[in-house]
């Protein structure tokens, strides 16, 4: 089970989701029962069918930022940046300094500037093998030129032609209903599928829902290299878990009900949280916790999630919650029955 060879499932590439559907809650629902394996399906309107009062669902909060910037160097080359730091950027009159991802034919020189359209310029200060340090400097505000000139940093499975098919506007599509803290360069998907109208009708059901932010990071992205996934690292990611949500947490694990994380973002921050003393408390800060097969969870009891790469540490966490075979089987069955996969796809609820 640390084998990376042991999470991985062939895809047929027809069913890698580009765009999402109309209507979010009308993506269909897989239903993992965890300890049996039985599977149900249905649509993801169906939803509070499954949850009692008294359950607690944690959303994740994060909005996404048009973190994705194209410049061009003094030489004139073309230049590729992703913000990958966005809500721990230093901030001042006129300049704002945060980590990127620079892609270019080749590397910056630290102390180059880079140009984006006259309207945003950046001072490469330090950095290598594709991070670097960059300060921007602008008239105005910093968040204001990024959402004039930034695009949304779409998954790279996701390959739209340059021309024809229907527009997406993946501003408002690649973004949960409820988001309101920006930081992530992905979105918290498993969360795409809800609407303001499902959100009342689960809070009707006696279900409290509560917020907890992690701003997604590229290591979402980034593969596993290590052919034993205990050695793998996770990138970093920042968190916010505030005293509300901590204690409305606490007493509902005190009381034996159910928590159910909406995505796996939910489930690292409210596993991280719990660390020291087994209950989540209120805190902030970064959190690298690699969750694989054999981890005890503390606090999460259920889960709504998408479906994951194979071999990647998505994959990894749910086959910890649910057993690997199980979600094996669970997405055969999938692949059987035509789902659609990853950022813009079908839903998964293991309960």
């Amino acid at each position: 089970m640390y084998s990376l060879s042991d999470y991985h499932y062939e895809l047929p590439e027809k069913l890698i989701a580009q765009k999402p559907i109309g209507q979010r809650d009308r993506s269909r629902l897989l239903v993992l029962d965890r300890r049996t394996g039985a599977i149900a399906h249905g649509v993801f309107s169906d939803l509070p069918r499954h949850l009692s009062a008294g359950d607690v669902l944690v959303v994740n909060d994060t909005q996404v930022i048009p973190a994705r910037l194209f410049g061009r160097k003094g030489t004139g080359g073309r230049v590729e940046i992703l913000l990958i730091d966005y809500a721990g950027g230093k901030s001042d009159t006129g300049r704002f300094v945060t980590q990127c991802l620079v892609k270019s034919s080749k590397s910056p020189r630290i102390g180059s500037e880079i140009d984006f359209e006259g309207l945003l310029k950046a001072r490469v200060l330090d950095g290598g093998s594709g991070v670097y340090t960059l300060e921007f400097y602008f008239q105005g505000s910093f968040e204001d030129r990024l959402y004039e000139l930034g695009r949304t940093p779409l998954p790279p499975y996701i390959k739209r032609p340059a021309q024809g098919g229907e527009p997406v506007d993946d501003r408002l599509c690649y973004q949960t209903v409820y988001a309101s803290r920006k930081g992530a360069v992905a979105a918290p998907t498993a969360g795409l599928h809800f609407t303001d109208e499902l959100l009342l009708r689960i809070q009707s059901a006696g279900v409290r829902i509560v917020r907890v932010t992690l701003h997604v990071g590229y290591g979402t992205f980034l593969p596993v290299r290590v052919s034993d996934i205990r050695q793998h690292r996770m990138h970093a990611e920042r968190y916010i878990l505030d005293q509300d949500a901590a204690e409305t947490i606490q007493r509902a694990v005190g009381k034996g009900k159910r928590v159910i994380a909406v995505g796996t973002t939910c489930v690292r921050t409210l596993e991280h949280a719990a660390r020291e003393n087994g209950r989540p408390v209120a805190s902030e800060g970064e959190s690298d916790l690699f969750i694989y097969p054999g981890y005890r969870f503390k606090v999460v009891g259920g889960l709504v999630t998408n479906f994951h790469l194979p071999r990647s540490t998505l994959l990894m966490l749910v086959s910890a919650f649910a057993g690997r075979e199980n979600i094996l089987n669970a997405y055969t069955e999938a692949i059987r029955r035509q789902y659609r996969f990853y950022s813009y796809g079908d839903a998964m609820l293991i309960v």
